[in-house]
């Protein structure tokens, strides 16, 4: 997401302050009904972390199977128990994945729990154990032990190996809605909005009155642009079983649906336009257009890949685009898997809307590129810096920011920043461009892939960071620190 009419430029004289509210910083992993313990940063902020211990001048935590550590000057104090709040979702696709996950699998399969036993092995899939189960020439079973070994890596994030598994279980279950169900969640997952649709069409086809395959399949024409449609789905879900999180779903779509009802479509060979016909000329259509679709090639050629599916944009009166959206008042442009551009009053192409397209296009190709893994950080950090945007405006006063500890750490900017205030927002905004600037300057343009790809296999963001410019959250902060000062400090 980038701010449109950019608050940047009205918060410039407020960022070293910081003397915001407090601010709940959550850090993808941890589980949400878990007992966590607490670490009360003194500018406010709050991390929860599973296990929390000192060592020297730090105070490290781990968070699921991640280790991070924290200067201790900067912590006020560590409280013991809690239930950490949830966490949004980065989902590509414009839903919460993962929600939709959670309709995957109708009921248990046959002897899942026993094939379980024997196919996880020390948390890692046994191919042998696969093998012999397709030599028995139960198909039923078969099925079965490949779709565990599916949710096994899907659910660790390996979403190339979970594929693997889930054609697999495909082949030898064609028509079970379970494993149809979640092959369409992790395709929606990897960005494959068209083939997740084929998937979900087909369980409802065989489970007309499942209310999972329903909502799944709701979820996946609403990634792919069939908004009317997912919303019948959906509808019909809920008839079947009310679910307090698909019915937010629902009224998102019809959220949607409302603003869009006389909207008009143009396709190019990228992106399918949508937009009310009053609102914008022909001529600012067509170049829109040209200009995105310049901006698609600069990006595959910047980083490598390129989108599955066509990119849906919309284009809406200032009004209708928060009605939609349910942004806060900061932000002016959303890519929620739909690039969401406000034109009210815009009748050409400026330079600035011209970067706005840049940054929201680049979340899509990052999300390809990661398996929709990426940390918001870094996500905002490439968007920025694909613009291209320079940190020199705050530069120096970011500098002191770090110069006297109080920046946000970047592993508690994992996740969205929808909920912070106006300065927050600046304050994440320009922390994650100055990192992702850090790692270009020091160790080239090319690492950002090689970290993308590395999250897309499944590794976390500490474990990427590590095998490509080897450096932990840590020393990352560190050297980000030491980067600004030399390149801003007096």
């Amino acid at each position: 997401m980038l701010e449109f009419f950019s608050v940047r430029t009205r918060f410039t004289s407020l960022i070293l302050s910081l003397s915001l509210p407090a601010l709940v910083l959550f850090v993808p992993g941890l589980v949400p009904s878990a007992q966590a313990e607490v670490i009360h940063l003194k500018n406010g902020r709050t991390i929860w972390a599973d296990h929390v211990r000192e060592n020297g001048n730090h105070i490290e935590y781990d968070v699921g199977e991640d280790s991070y550590a924290l200067p201790k000057s900067i912590v006020e104090r560590i409280e013991a128990g809690g239930t950490p709040p949830e966490t949004s979702s980065n989902a590509p696709s414009g839903v919460d994945l993962q929600e939709a996950a959670q309709f995957a699998q109708s009921e248990n399969l046959k002897n899942e729990g026993v094939l379980t036993e024997q196919i996880i092995v020390n948390d890692h899939v046994d191919p042998d154990a696969l093998t012999g189960l397709e030599k028995k020439g139960d198909d039923a079973a078969t099925a079965t032990g490949y779709l565990i070994a599916a949710k096994h890596e899907f659910e660790k994030g390996n979403l190339n190996q979970a594929q693997t598994y889930f054609k697999s279980a495909v082949r030898f279950g064609p028509d079970d809605p379970s494993i149809l169900n979640y092959y369409a969640a992790l395709l929606l997952r990897m960005g494959n909005s068209s083939e997740a649709l084929h998937y979900a069409e087909h369980a409802a086809r065989v489970a007309p009155d499942s209310p999972e395959a329903l909502a799944m399949l709701g979820y996946a024409q609403f990634a792919t642009d069939h908004t009317p449609e997912a919303i019948r789905s959906w509808k019909r879900s809920l008839d079947l079983r009310p679910n307090p999180n698909l019915q937010q779903q629902l009224a998102k779509a019809e959220r949607e649906a409302g603003a869009e009802n006389d909207f008009s479509e143009r396709e190019s060979s990228h992106f399918t336009l949508h937009y009310e016909g009053q609102q914008s000329s022909e001529a600012f259509r067509h170049q829109l257009v040209s200009v995105l679709e310049s901006e698609y090639d600069d990006l595959v050629r910047s980083l490598g890949v390129a989108p599955r599916n066509s990119i849906s944009v919309f284009l809406y009166t200032q009004q209708a685009f928060f009605d939609v959206t349910q942004s806060p008042s900061w932000a002016g442009a959303v890519n929620d898997g739909k690039l969401r551009i406000p034109i009210q009053g815009v009748t050409t192409v400026t330079p600035e809307l011209a970067r706005v397209l840049k940054h929201e296009l680049t979340h899509s190709f990052v999300n390809q590129l990661s398996g929709g893994r990426c940390p918001q950080w870094l996500n905002e950090g490439i968007a920025q810096a694909m613009e291209p945007k320079s940190l020199a405006p705050h530069g120096r006063m970011l500098a002191q920011l770090f110069q006297s500890q109080r920046e946000i750490p970047l592993n508690a900017l994992e996740g969205s920043f929808m909920n912070f205030s106006d300065i927050q927002a600046v304050v994440a905004y320009d922390e994650s461009l100055a990192a992702v600037q850090y790692i270009q300057d020091t160790y080239g343009t090319g690492d950002l892939p090689r970290i993308l790809q590395r999250l897309a296999q499944g590794s976390s963001t500490e474990a990427a960071l590590r095998t490509t410019i080897h450096s932990d959250y840590g020393e990352l902060q560190t050297e980000v620190g030491k980067y600004l000062a030399g390149k801003y400090g007096n």
